[in-house]
């Protein structure tokens, strides 16, 4: 029986052991990545889960949760049949050329989901945004061209991408980061649109299973709120250590009003965190 090893020598992996059906990689099996594990594990117990990272830092925690691990690149064995790319594009200098292997490790069956952002979107005036609506022109700005072109590799793989809005728990996300400052340079009513860490796995998730091709999904809660009117809200719900202050900026761009209601129509899914103020345990 021969054996594959990967970059890491610490995992091998049989040529000859079939692929499942339901097999999942994960390239950037980070906080996003590894609760889509969870999720994904529930529905199908008996699966494999692969995890590549840029690192082997966190390889023992990913063995511990049933992640199998190695380093990103091309897998030695076979092809799987579901993949989903949550790597940030800041940790690499090829990030398009990242996605172009993360391609080359999908067998075309089950689905190819890449996990960009809603930076995307040509809007900083507060606007509304939806789906279709345009796009930064590529050479205007470095972080948005980096992540088209990686949507056009997934897209011209045959892959989906799903543009994710502000991804958030408890203890992740811009509440937390301006909470530990409690004054903050920068502009109370630039608008932010969110969506729960667990309600971007389910619909990644939701996404795969509809074995899609070619397309573009937005992930956000439809209930967009103003720097301010978040931090009011943590302020209010008791549940963190401190008090925020305040923005005290006023000028700079604005933000944008994401709206998800057409992916919502098509795959037929519901945040479980209408929004983040119901995560808080406030009423609207």
């Amino acid at each position: 029986m021969t054996e594959g090893v990967s970059h890491d020598a610490g995992v091998t992996v049989s040529t000859s052991e079939s692929v499942g059906q339901n097999d999942l990689l994960i390239v950037g099996p980070g906080v996003l990545g590894r609760i889509v594990a969870e999720k994904w594990r529930q529905e199908h117990p008996d699966c494999k889960i692969y995890g590549q990272t840029a690192t082997t830092d966190h390889h023992s925690e990913l063995t511990k949760i049933g992640i199998i691990p190695s380093l990103k690149g091309p897998r030695v064995d076979q092809k799987v049949p579901y993949v989903i790319f949550c790597a940030p594009p800041y940790r690499t200098d090829d990030y398009p050329g990242d996605l172009r292997v993360a391609a080359s490790n999908w067998s075309g069956e089950g689905s190819f989901l890449f996990t960009s952002s809603t930076a995307v979107y040509d809007c900083n005036d507060n606007g509304f945004c939806g789906e279709d609506s345009p796009c930064v022109p590529i050479g205007m700005s470095p972080r948005t061209d980096v992540l088209l072109k990686a949507e056009n590799v997934v897209l011209e793989a045959g892959g989906c991408a799903l543009r994710l809005a502000g991804l958030y728990k408890k203890d992740q996300g811009p509440h937390v980061f301006w909470l530990s400052k409690g004054t903050v340079d920068a502009r109370p009513d630039l608008i932010i649109s969110m969506i729960h860490y667990e309600d971007a796995a389910s619909l990644g998730i939701a996404i795969m299973k509809r074995r899609l091709r070619g397309r573009v999904f937005v992930g956000c809660d439809n209930q967009p709120l103003s720097r301010q009117e978040i931090m009011d809200r943590v302020n209010r719900s008791g549940k963190f250590d401190g008090k925020f202050e305040g923005f005290t900026g006023t000028d700079g761009p604005l933000g944008k009003r994401m709206d998800n209601s057409k992916t919502r129509a098509e795959i037929g899914w519901e945040p479980k965190y209408p929004s983040f103020t119901e995560f808080l345990g406030l009423s609207n």
